[in-house]
């Protein structure tokens, strides 16, 4: 796709001997919510880690193919790290805020980066950050509070924010919702929708509603491989492989 954000090309990633990903390759565009779905231990965390290099954490992790982000090769020796990771930023399954204030949580990233000169401009980036996260009606009068101390819908949307605050490009989100109830899942995916567009947005999800709600493509993956990636409408209604059809219709997974 010439308007991909991200491109990836016969990726494989092993740990050790083991291939966990094979032979992977999809386009990500600038304006879109993808969602990965498939069985637990598919590959689909594995994959989106691959995206920002968090697999480089893990001592015996080896990915093989190549991964492009506006053209630029994720894995050369060249890429900084650390500004990978800024650019495609990473949202987890289980909330994670720092010990620290609200209003630290967030500025930690622009003040790793050099975003803000004074302090008025760090408080115009937090304060814009935890408004995009939907936030910051809520905590706008106890900034010093730590961020522990907030509901765990309202720590993931901190941990979004914490995410934003350094302007990225992509966001990847392993899961952001599975440790939340219903009604925070839903403020979820609402700010899901509202970020739509000024973000590539990749999000893994065993919850196939929430992909169909999410997500305008949809990528299944099973056993380590990409069965079918293509229009949510079509992967949930009417999908070519005869895998995804038994995956979606709940006879196996």
């Amino acid at each position: 796709m010439t308007d991909a954000k991200l491109s990836a090309r016969n990726v494989s990633v092993f740990y050790g001997a083991t291939r966990a990903i094979d032979d992977v390759s999809m386009d990500i565009t600038r304006d879109e919510v993808v969602a990965f779905i498939g069985p637990s231990g598919c590959g689909k965390s594995t994959f989106l880690r691959t995206l920002n290099r968090m697999n480089d954490t893990v001592a015996n992790a080896r990915v093989e193919g190549t991964i492009l982000l506006d053209g630029e090769d994720v894995y050369a020796p060249a890429m900084d790290v650390v500004e990978l990771r800024a650019r495609v930023g990473m949202v987890f399954q289980k909330p994670n805020p720092f010990a620290k204030s609200i209003y630290a949580n967030v500025a930690y990233g622009p003040s790793i980066h050099g975003l803000a000169r004074h302090r008025d401009d760090m408080d115009r980036i937090v304060e814009d950050a935890l408004r995009r996260a939907g936030l910051w009606d809520e905590v706008k009068d106890r900034l010093d509070a730590s961020g522990t101390t907030l509901s765990g819908g309202q720590q993931q949307r901190l941990c979004i924010a914490r995410a934003i605050a350094v302007d990225p490009e992509v966001i990847l989100m392993d899961e952001p919702c599975s440790a939340l109830d219903p009604i925070a899942t839903a403020r979820i995916e609402e700010l899901i929708h509202e970020l739509r567009g000024r973000y590539a947005i990749v999000i893994v999800t065993h919850n196939m509603q929430q992909a169909a709600r999410v997500s305008q493509r949809t990528a299944f993956f099973n056993l380590g491989r990409l069965v079918e990636f293509g229009a949510t409408s079509d992967i949930f209604t009417n999908p070519v492989e005869e895998r995804t059809k038994d995956y979606i219709t709940g006879r196996y997974g």
